[in-house]
This record gives structure tokens, C-alpha cells and sequence, in this order.
């Protein structure tokens, strides 16, 4: 089977997002965790090849040699057929990067003069109009993510945006264009490309507008954007008609083992507005405790405080949760105390801590909200590969790591419904 996409993921939740979707609609996916080398087996038998990396927020150099290193290795070792650089679809990033110089340095490999540039995920309420992203009808800015405390994201115009953090112009491929269909988007992006434009911004409001763009781009070297482009590929190749529901997925059906009777934990890091609301509400049925910023920098022993809490509630009923999530309003007092940098390193380490403890008791199924602890948690297992199981919700699936025989929920910080933590046990236990 030749390898159609070969996906390079800036965090290990969008990774997992992307490949939910592409599995939803009729791929075989195989997803990899860290940068892969020649040690590394290719999967076989599959669609598309997903890496999943922790590049969104590291220095802008790393984040360049990293994808670098997964592109030639998808490329040239495992023969993708085309590349894809999947990012967050609210464009987490800042004016320096790391989105644009990471899509610049994968540009100048592969030597192509026009990339697209794509995050819209409308299932999930991320649409571009006007080049201006929105999440749930507002701006970008205005969404809450301008409060993000790695990436805040003070600007919704994706062509500045990526014109500030990258080295060439952006034009728009606007709605009208788009649903005239892909014979009208290729030839937009034609006279762009002939126009001097290096980055090819596309609205869309609908999951359907994603149809048309998948067409017109499917024989590009290079795409970048959301997870709801790669649903489209999928779709596009298999003739499948788009899905973007929560449910069992296409391929995925009769193959996920089962996995009652499993030890549970939550465990949240996002600060994000939606993961706030869903720690407020698990927080009226189930044990829950916060994390204190001063005592993950300070105390050596506070993860083992944490694991015996853990350890110690009641095996009937919901997981108990730790969680590090704040209201917008606290997490600005916290950064302010302790530093931006430093508070969530501190809380990212005592949550790998934790995790790798409870492990040892033990523990094999993990609830874990936010990219940046989700790529912790992940890294401290010693996990190198997932297979997709059944989809929690729009772009949150289980995932199974055979090797150790864990089950893990990956959620990005604004997926989801209010609910999810109960929900994603209740598919666990049922």
C-alpha cells in the first residue's frame, strides 16, 4: 500500500486529532511519537503515517530540526506522497513563530514556492472568513485564546499573522472562491503563486467548504492547517462521504480490544476556557484536587503527595482528577508570581512525575487535557506509538500503546463537550 500523507504534528493531542479524523473517514493510520530515525520500523499497510512531535512552544531552532528530521524521513525513507503540517486550529503561535519558520524551513527542503495554509475545523467551531479565524462565532482575539499562557493570540488575521512570523507574503483564497469548487481554488492558487504570494490563506465556514480544498490540493507537495483538511484528504481518496461525528470510527470498528476494569486517573493541565467549564463540572461528582504552582517549584516531594491522594480514593464511581487549570484571571496572578516559563515546566515535570508513579501502581488509563502536558505524560511513559480507537469526540479518540497495554485520552484544551471527562469513561467502561 502505498503511503499517501505523512503528517508532522507541532504537539501530541493535534496529532492525535488528525489522525481520528483520517481513520473516521476510511484510512488505516499509524501514529509515532517523536521524531523518528533509522531505527525507526515504517509502518506497513497504511494510509497515512502521523508524527507526533512537542514543537509548538520550544525554541524556534529546535522546532526547524525536528520537523525537518520527520520530513526527510517521511519523504524520503517511508515515500509519502505528500507532506503535512498539522498545527492547532486556533493557529497557537506567536509574532516570532514557531508555525511560520517551521513552514519556511519545510518549504525550502521540499523546494516549493507556495504553501497552503488551512486551520479551519468547523465541526469544532474554528472557521476562517476574510482570512480571520473565529472559534465559536468570535474573533480569535476575542475567543479567550488571547489569554493562552504559552501562545496568546492577540490577532485573528491569519495573513498577518503569518506574514509577521515568516519570511514572504500571504494572499486569501476567499469562501466565494471555494465553494465555486477545485477548479477555482487551483486557479487562485495559480495567480498567487504567479503574483509573488508564498502562503495561500483559505476560508471555511462549513466542513463541506473543506471538500473542494482537498481536491485542488491533493497532488501539492506540501499542505499545512487543522485537522479538518486531513478528514477532507482522507475522504477525497477514499470516496467516502466526510464524517466529522463522534462514534466509532470506519476503520477502527470491531478492532478496539476491551477495556473495562481499567485504573483511572484525570488529569488537566489546560488552561483553556472549555477545559476550565469541564474541571468545574467533573469537579461536582468526582475527587478532585488543584495543583499548587509554589509547591511543584519548590517541593521535591510533592508528587509522591499527589500519588498517595490519588492512591487513596474510592475505586468505585469517577477517576479522581488533579488538574492545574485555571480561570484566565488566576493564571495571570500565577504568571506573575512565579513566571511563565517556569510555573508550567514545574506543573508539566510533577505531572510526568505523577503519572510515571501511578504507572509503577498499576495505573493504565490516562484522561490527560492539553498539548504541552499531554507531550510530558507521553514522553515520561515511554511511549512510541499508538493505534486510533474509538473517537471521544470531534478529534479526541482513545489511543492504545500495545507495549504497555495503556489506553490514553488526549484532549486539546478547547475540545469537547462540558461533560467529557465522564463521557470518555463511560465509552471506557461501557
Amino acid at each position: 500500500m502505498d503511503i499517501k500523507l505523512g503528517v508532522i504534528a507541532d504537539d501530541f493531542t493535534g496529532a492525535t486529532d488528525i489522525a481520528s479524523f483520517m481513520v473516521q473517514n476510511g484510512w488505516q493510520v499509524s501514529q509515532l511519537l517523536g521524531v523518528p530515525d533509522e531505527n525507526t520500523l515504517i509502518p506497513h499497510d497504511v494510509d497515512a503515517i502521523v508524527i507526533s512531535l512537542k514543537s509548538r512552544s520550544c525554541p524556534i531552532k529546535e522546532a526547524i530540526e525536528n520537523s525537518l528530521k520527520s520530513c526527510r524521513w517521511l519523504r524520503y525513507r517511508a515515500g509519502c506522497q505528500q507532506l503535512f503540517f498539522k498545527y492547532c486550529s486556533t493557529f497557537d503561535s506567536t509574532s516570532e513563530g514557531n508555525i511560520g519558520p517551521v513552514i519556511d524551513a519545510l518549504m525550502d527542503e521540499l523546494q516549493i514556492d507556495l504553501s497552503l495554509i488551512c486551520p479551519a475545523l468547523p465541526i469544532n467551531g474554528r472557521t476562517v472568513v476574510h482570512g480571520h479565524l473565529f472559534v465559536n462565532g468570535q474573533l480569535l482575539n476575542e475567543s479567550g485564546m488571547q489569554y493562552h499562557p504559552v501562545t496568546p493570540m492577540k490577532d485573528a488575521n491569519l495573513l498577518r499573522l503569518m506574514e509577521k512570523q515568516s519570511k514572504g507574503l500571504a494572499g486569501l483564497v476567499d469562501l466565494n472562491c471555494v465553494r465555486q469548487g477545485g477548479l477555482s481554488i487551483q486557479s487562485r492558487l495559480d495567480t498567487l503563486r504567479c503574483i509573488g504570494i508564498r502562503y495561500a490563506v483559505v476560508d471555511a465556514m462549513m466542513m463541506d467548504d473543506l471538500m473542494p480544498i482537498a481536491q485542488a490540493t491533493s497532488g501539492m507537495t506540501l499542505v499545512t492547517g487543522g485537522s479538518g483538511l486531513g478528514a477532507a484528504l482522507a475522504s477525497y481518496h477514499t470516496g467516502l462521504s466526510l464524517c466529522a461525528e463522534y462514534g466509532m470510527s470506519v476503520s477502527s470498528m470491531g478492532k478496539t480490544p476491551s477495556i473495562g476494569g481499567r485504573k483511572v486517573v484525570v488529569l488537566s493541565g489546560s488552561c483553556s476556557a472549555m477545559t476550565y467549564q469541564q474541571v468545574m463540572e467533573y469537579k461536582k461528582f468526582a475527587p478532585a484536587i488543584a495543583l499548587d504552582v509554589g509547591e511543584c517549584i519548590n517541593n521535591p516531594e510533592y508528587s509522591g503527595y499527589l500519588v498517595n491522594w490519588v492512591t487513596q480514593q474510592p475505586k468505585q464511581g469517577l477517576a479522581p482528577m488533579l488538574y492545574a487549570t485555571q480561570s484566565s484571571e488566576i493564571l495571570r496572578e500565577t504568571q506573575k508570581q512565579y513566571g511563565v516559563i517556569q510555573s508550567s515546566s514545574a506543573v508539566e515535570q510533577v505531572f510526568a512525575q505523577v503519572v510515571t508513579e501511578l504507572r509503577q501502581q498499576e495505573f493504565n488509563a490516562f484522561i490527560i487535557a492539553g498539548g504541552e502536558t499531554s507531550g510530558r505524560i507521553v514522553q515520561s511513559l515511554g511511549i512510541h506509538q499508538f493505534s486510533i480507537g474509538t473517537t471521544i469526540a470531534p478529534g479526541v479518540p482513545w489511543v492504545y500503546d500495545s507495549q504497555s497495554d495503556c489506553w490514553l485520552a488526549l484532549k486539546s484544551g478547547n475540545f469537547g463537550d462540558v461533560d467529557f471527562f465522564k463521557h470518555a469513561q463511560v465509552m471506557l467502561h461501557g
